[in-house]
């Protein structure tokens, strides 16, 4: 495949925004790191016009789907963490071309993982961890049991995910061969959740358990990033908290993240009195 592509990547290398070009190939049938075609070809620039562009190419020797990721993109999508298998690409992907050494020098930044960049990591995996937890229980309490059961694997995923992430590596595609030799407490969760022949309502009773005392316990650290940020001012109305650049990455998780800190006694709520004598305007701060 690499001989049919050797044109499109040499032409591509050829531009003076191009950073780097990297070749995925498939190792194996039904392998997922290559989204079911035989190679893929990364190419990162500069160019920030389009961010993602993308075409597929077939030809005697198999087919191939070409990315064409701004730095910019790239970048927010490793921060994210919302397009996974990027990180496998890097890793594994054959550079054929590198600017100025910029593929290296982004590798051996991502092996090292700035903990600053950890910091967001887990407080964005944290936030999604609560709220799947939160509403897989009110679905439990509702005894409905196969909705509950779909939000406690969802909560688990982030759980592993976060566990990877305190220890300084970044979640591939593969997590829970990742969770296996670092917790593999995390991992009996998951199998006892998914193997187990107790009843399922029985499952979820003591996952449910078992998930509290795991989220207690990466609470204080997972929280570190949005409290930093919120220690930045005394107090917080809401609609800040939203418009604040590095916390908009929270989305939708933001709302609920907050009433869970409140709850865990991180954030505390400062009532203000409003025009309204009957209701008062809430605003936040660190406890």
């Amino acid at each position: 495949m690499e001989q049919v592509l050797r044109s499109i990547y040499q032409e591509r290398a050829s531009d003076s925004k191009t950073l780097g070009v990297l070749l995925v190939e498939k190792r194996e049938e039904g392998d997922p790191i290559t989204d079911t075609f035989d190679a893929i070809l990364l190419i990162i620039t500069a160019d920030e016009t389009t961010p993602i562009y993308t075409k597929h190419y077939g030809s005697s020797s198999g087919s191939a789907a070409m990315h064409v990721i701004s730095e910019r993109q790239l970048r927010k999508w490793l921060l994210v963490g919302s397009k996974r298998k990027v990180v496998d690409w890097l890793f594994y992907g054959t550079v054929y071309f590198d600017r100025n050494e910029y593929v290296r020098n982004l590798k051996r930044e991502l092996k090292e993982f700035p903990f600053f960049g950890r910091k967001i990591k887990m407080g964005l995996e944290l936030s999604r961890l609560v709220r799947a937890y939160i509403e897989g229980k009110n679905f439990y309490e509702q005894k409905n049991y196969l909705d509950a059961y779909n939000h406690v694997v969802n909560s688990l995923h982030h759980l592993a995910r976060l566990a990877v992430i305190e220890n300084g590596l970044f979640p591939e595609i593969t997590v829970w061969a990742q969770v296996k030799k670092i917790d593999p407490a995390i991992y009996k969760l998951y199998e006892e959740l998914i193997i187990s022949d107790e009843p399922l309502e029985k499952r979820l009773e003591l996952l449910f358990l078992a998930s509290e005392f795991f989220i207690y316990n990466r609470t204080a650290e997972g929280a570190q990033h949005i409290l930093e940020i919120m220690k930045t001012k005394e107090s917080w109305e809401i609609q800040e908290l939203h418009e604040q650049e590095e916390l908009k990455l929270y989305s939708i998780e933001l709302e609920v993240f907050i009433e869970f800190l409140i709850d865990k006694g991180f954030i505390k709520v400062i009532e203000k009195q409003s025009k309204n004598s009957l209701i008062t305007h809430r605003k936040y701060s660190v406890k």
